[in-house]
């Protein structure tokens, strides 16, 4: 269902206001705008001080708006754990003020949210392929970070124009980036083994360009179909990139005495995604096609 926003028209080209302009996700969606001629331009204004988002749109003169600001901690997410505040000024009150700002002024905000708001359990087991739906109630409030993502995207729910996309343990084709997923499990000491829904980022930020022009709203899970394992993906880096790559695991009672908060596993349903783009590759052949086969360093 779309939002009928003050969006593009033959006389009013699409323009993009972008919300994140240091951040990762809000990068490479710069990136793409210039790539597609698609006009933009990032926001300075910060999300929690609603004057200065009025005074971003009223300069601009956006037909969409894309959230991919935010906080998710440096180094992770367990910075969150010892700065609360902080995270709900930007995470809570600041996403749920753009998302109000934009309403009275009929815009549709697209807002990169986090599908790490779930965990496995006896309705959705590891391994039996039953992913949680786009309506189900979050169950994972294991830290801070999520628990404040779920409350939002609750309240966001109350706005009909808003399109949330759950991210979840994004991957793009850029190894080097300490952001990146697969970076992350290559440079860590031990990684657990578990299969999980992942957003490839080379695939999916278009798609979701392509889901602001056509006004889409509501909560979509933003991930490929399908799940991978930690050692899947390090299995597949070792055979395209590195033959001499070498990794160890330990279990989850193992891994939380180095964590401070519990970590998000699971398995979203991607069929609504899917049904509105066909197109859309599983995480497997995703993986291979958009992140693998362009880093290839090995002979097949």
């Amino acid at each position: 269902m779309g939002f009928p926003a003050n969006g593009a028209s033959a006389d009013h080209p699409i323009k993009f206001l972008i919300y994140g302009r240091t951040g990762w996700i809000g990068g490479l969606l710069g990136t793409l705008c210039q790539a597609q001629a698609i006009p933009f331009q990032y926001a300075s204004g910060r999300l929690e001080d609603r004057a200065s988002l009025e005074k971003d749109i009223a300069e601009v003169k956006p037909t969409h708006v894309f959230n991919a600001a935010g906080v998710t901690g440096r180094p992770n997410v367990d910075w969150c754990e010892s700065h609360k505040v902080e995270t709900i000024r930007t995470n809570v009150v600041g996403t749920l003020t753009l998302a109000d700002v934009c309403r009275q002024h009929g815009l549709l905000l697209l807002n990169y949210a986090t599908g790490c708001i779930f965990e496995y359990d006896s309705g959705h087991p590891l391994g039996s392929g039953i992913g949680f739906k786009e309506n189900d109630t979050p169950n994972f409030t294991g830290s801070f970070y999520s628990k404040t993502k779920a409350m939002v995207e609750d309240l966001l729910k109350n706005y009909d124009n808003v399109c949330t996309l759950r991210v979840r343990m994004p991957i793009s084709s850029d190894l080097s980036n300490p952001r990146n997923f697969i970076t992350k499990i290559t440079r860590y000491e031990k990684v657990v083994d578990i299969p999980n829904s992942m957003t490839i980022l080379d695939e999916l930020l278009p798609i979701s360009i392509e889901m602001a022009k056509r006004n889409l709203t509501g909560i979509w899970n933003f991930t490929n179909p399908g799940v991978v394992s930690h050692n899947e993906i390090l299995e597949m880096y070792r055979e395209y990139v590195d033959p001499n790559f070498t990794w160890k695991n330990f279990t989850l009672e193992e891994q939380a005495k180095v964590i401070v908060a519990p970590r998000s596993n699971n398995e979203l349903d991607a069929t609504k995604l899917k049904t509105e783009f066909p197109e859309l590759l599983s995480i497997k052949d995703s993986l291979v096609k958009y992140v693998f086969q362009p880093n290839q360093k090995v002979k097949a």
